[in-house]
């Protein structure tokens, strides 16, 4: 858009075209597909990526209670996507169902590999 104080060829153009103003704001299609492609790498989940609550660590796993506590844990995340699975699959919600509604899916606890918006990893992508 014009600057605060345009000169009057730059209003003049402005006013002509208001269009042409507006793309020249806009990135070119090389600078915007640089940053697609950075975000996708680097918001891809590692194929290795450990979730929480999906496998216990070594140490822990010889302490009786820890254990136990930690397969409650797990057991409720799995109860967790249960319930999210059950609610995107119940059409009388009508904000999970119909054309062009995708399932919700950013929490649920577990994910394979990529973007995919699933999983609550250990760490976290940008």
């Amino acid at each position: 858009m014009p600057t605060e104080d345009p000169t009057d060829e730059e209003w003049e153009s402005f006013l002509q075209n208001p269009e042409e103003a507006l793309l020249k704001c806009l990135p070119s299609q090389i600078q915007d597909t640089k940053v697609i492609a950075i975000m996708d790498v680097l918001s891809n989940h590692s194929p290795d990526e450990e979730y929480i609550g999906e496998k216990i660590e070594p140490s822990w796993a010889e302490d009786p209670v820890t254990k136990a506590a930690f397969e409650v844990f797990s057991g409720k995340l799995q109860e967790l996507e249960g319930i999210i699975d059950a609610r995107n699959a119940d059409s009388n919600l009508r904000n999970r169902n119909g054309a062009g509604i995708v399932p919700y899916e950013l929490l649920k606890p577990f994910s394979g590999p990529g973007v995919t918006g699933k999983g609550v990893p250990y760490s976290i992508s940008i």
